[in-house]
Order: structure tokens, then sequence, then C-alpha cells
């Protein structure tokens, strides 16, 4: 049974310590995890404003008014915005929405339809 601490993929934290050869919990926040499937999950993670993970050409809709400059008027409330395209970064998703055309937006102010 490997000694070396792991981080928690989930909560970060640095005490994560091995149960068998293969698995790893966190003392934390009680994530399990397997070391070689972490490495392959290790892709681009985006999650909405109620934490649903979300995806490339997912729907989403807007859950703040978002003001716009340059615009007289912001994105309202409901606004639906159709097959959004993750990426790395502070605004980390890429979409186009009627009206204001190509926008970036933080996935803290969408939820997923």
């Amino acid at each position: 049974m490997p000694d070396e601490l792991q981080p928690c993929p989930q909560c970060k934290s640095p005490y994560g310590y091995a149960t068998s050869d293969t698995q790893y919990t966190c003392p934390e926040c009680g994530h399990e995890w397997t070391p070689e499937v972490q490495a392959a999950d290790q892709g681009l993670v985006v999650k909405d404003s109620n934490g649903t993970l979300l995806q490339d050409g997912d729907s989403v809709i807007i859950v703040k008014t978002l003001p716009v400059k340059g615009f007289a008027h912001a994105i309202k409330v409901g606004t639906k915005v159709k097959s959004i395209r993750l990426v790395e970064g502070d605004h980390n998703i890429d979409c186009k929405i009627e009206g204001f055309g190509a926008m970036a937006l933080k996935s803290e102010f969408v939820r997923k339809a």
C-alpha cells in the first residue's frame, strides 16, 4: 500500500490517504478516487450556478441580469443560450446570444436548461 499522501481532486485537501493499493480517500470531504482515473478525467470541468456539470453544446439559462458594456440594455434573467462552448479562463463559456452576438459568460451566472 502506498504511504504517500495525494491531494483530493474534489476539495483540494492535501491529506488524501491510500485505503488500498489503488484507492485513495479524503478525510475532509470523504471523496474516494483512483489516481489513474483521476489523471484520465483531468479535462476542463465547468459547473453551473447549481453545481451541475456543463458540456460543449449544452443549452443554459441566464440566472442574473447581466449588464453589457457598449449596449444600452442588459441580458435579462431567463434568457436561453443554446449550443455553448467551454473554454479555459475566468469567463469560461463562449456563446452567441440573440441580439448581442458573440459573448463570453461566467458559469456562475447560468444554469443548465
